[in-house]
């Protein structure tokens, strides 16, 4: 019986071998074959910027990612998209990733930024304009950290550091039977935003006692930056100088509602846009109200420009200037009641004057007050900041916990008061320096918290703030409950020869999908030739394989 089924399996595999290989092929692929991939994890990935200024490219050119995922711990980055935690961020690894031309980098932030030890936030706050200098075409994408994107990082790290520590052999079956994953963007590649409104806003409070009043500007860019849009928040830089004109405007329209306080002043604020962009909507602002109108109160007779940046911490007051102001001009007469309120109304803040020439020759201006001084127009800067190149004036790290609201009151009550006994000439009436204008219960620190929270609940670069925006809208109010005459500035890059550009595709989604590196296909597929080569011979040499069978397993006759 035996013998027969042999002979039967034996003709028929030799006979049929094409319809043999038909039946058997189809059936190992279904077996082997891999099921569709499940996406192991979906985050949203904020893009870093990209801009043109003045003609030159700053940030990533590039917005599409599908490339698998390593650590910069792996020998080989080219085509790989490169996964770093902020708290073992350096730019030397940063810089490897770009050499090695890596398919993208994923920095994953911490939840809570501000539990973060300040040195890793100093330093990368410090290394932000140095990732902007220079344009890249590998996308560089922040995520913000959660559980599955932190065993995404762990797995991902495991595999790239034990590669280098193991022999080629092992590396070689490390790497084919690993899980890796798979990064994938949803979005499209990025494109230029066409007629992208930059919006600006202004309003007064008129003087009393003649037509030729003089005019004090008060002046603070809404605008924040980062090497994120998405993820800059500028709580200090701006939120606080905008929350302290409004409280400004606030304590000087009350003043000016009654006949015995209302000063011989016009008051002009200007909450400006693109401040963080070369300060584009102060200069629109500038040549709309100097060449290109015959009445403004800019062309009249300015006092002085007064700008407000970074003014929501530290024990310090600077003036900036560009030209240190002549005495017996107002200028000269502000900056003495700014020493005078400081020594005898605020004598835990040291202020001091910092003068420092404008360089043209410089792609960005130092601050905003530079602007108005290129027009002629008597202006300074006061921060709390020495320098312009301070790191924190442009960094996703300027998150609400660097807003001290207690000093950023006492800051607004400083300049306050100083404001009001140049605007009522205190100081030539004989009053004493420690005369106070405004009391404690005047500068509402709940007004300027709650502006500062509103202004950090959403991001406000530059790229995400259009006309129709509730930022714009907001400001738009509140300056209409304090201030006359409030209205809109536009600016729009010039078609031609645009000054400033901006791109979309700054927030997507990215999905980390759980693949097989291709080497485990190759692999498989020697596997699965190896086997059916050796089906082959087997079914061939079927008969012989058979009876060698009998012959080992044919139980031995004893003899006797």
């Amino acid at each position: 019986m035996f013998e027969e089924a042999s002979e039967v399996f034996d003709n028929m595999f030799k006979s049929s071998f094409p319809l043999t290989f038909i039946v058997f092929i189809p059936a190992v692929l279904i077996l082997v074959s891999p099921l569709p991939a499940d996406a192991a994890h979906e985050f949203t990935v904020y893009r870093m910027q990209q801009y043109d200024l003045q003609g030159q490219p700053y940030g990533t050119r590039n917005a599409i990612l599908n490339t698998e995922a390593r650590t910069v711990e792996a020998e080989v980055l080219s085509r790989r998209c490169v996964i770093m935690r902020l708290a073992d961020f350096s730019y030397e690894e940063y810089q490897k990733a770009l050499r090695q031309s890596a398919g993208a980098v994923v920095i994953i932030l911490p939840k809570n930024m501000s539990a973060m030890p300040q040195d890793i936030v100093q330093q990368f706050m410090e290394l932000e304009p140095e990732m902007l200098a220079t344009e890249t075409v590998v996308p560089v994408y922040f995520a913000m950290e959660d559980d599955e994107l932190l065993s995404i990082y762990t797995q991902t790290l495991t595999s790239s550091s034990s590669q280098g520590s193991l022999s080629a052999a092992e590396v070689l079956l490390h790497t084919a039977t690993a899980n890796g994953f798979q990064m994938v963007t949803s979005g499209a590649q990025s494109k230029a935003i066409s007629d992208w409104a930059i919006t600006s806003l202004e309003g007064r409070l008129a003087g009393v006692g003649g037509e030729d009043l003089p005019t004090i500007v008060v002046v603070a860019h809404y605008d924040s930056f980062g090497v994120a849009p998405w993820l800059s928040y500028g709580a200090d830089s701006n939120g606080s100088g905008v929350s302290m004109l409004l409280e400004l405007a606030r304590l000087f329209s009350k003043l000016y509602t009654y006949k015995r306080t209302h000063a011989g002043y016009n008051l002009l604020f200007f909450v400006s846009g693109g401040g963080k962009f070369n300060y584009q909507g102060t200069k629109r602002w500038l040549e709309d109200n100097l060449d290109h109108t015959d009445s403004s109160l800019l062309q009249d007779n300015v006092a002085f420009v007064l700008c407000l940046d970074t003014l929501g911490n530290g024990d310090t007051m600077h003036l900036h200037v560009s030209k240190p102001p002549k005495e017996g001009s107002p200028q000269f007469t502000l900056l003495k009641e700014l020493e005078l309120v400081s020594e005898s109304q605020f004598p835990d803040v040291k202020f001091s004057m910092v003068h420092k020439k404008i360089n043209l020759a410089d792609d960005m201006l130092a601050w905003e007050h530079e602007r108005f001084g290129i027009r002629r127009l008597p202006a300074f800067t006061l921060s709390h900041l020495a320098s312009h190149r301070l790191a924190q004036r442009a960094s996703i790290m300027d998150a609400r916990p660097h807003v001290d609201v207690q000093k950023l009151s006492r800051n607004t009550k400083l300049v306050a008061e100083a404001l009001a006994r140049v605007i009522y000439n205190l100081t030539e009436k004989g009053a004493p320096g420690d005369l106070q204008i405004f009391t404690e219960q005047m500068v509402q620190d709940e007004q300027l918290s709650a502006v500062v929270d509103w202004l950090t609940a959403q991001p406000r670069a530059a790229q995400l703030v259009d006309k129709d925006s509730s930022v714009v809208s907001t400001l738009e109010y509140h300056m209409g409950h304090y201030l006359k005459d409030v209205k809109r500035h536009y600016v729009r890059a010039d078609k031609r020869d645009p000054e400033f550009v901006f791109y979309d595709q700054l927030k997507q989604t990215m999905n980390a999908y759980r693949v097989k590196p291709a080497i485990f296909d190759l692999l498989l597929a020697v596997c699965i030739s190896g086997y059916l080569g050796v089906m082959y011979l087997a079914i061939q040499n079927f008969g012989l394989l058979y009876s060698v069978a009998r012959r080992v397993t044919q139980p031995k006759v004893k003899s006797h």
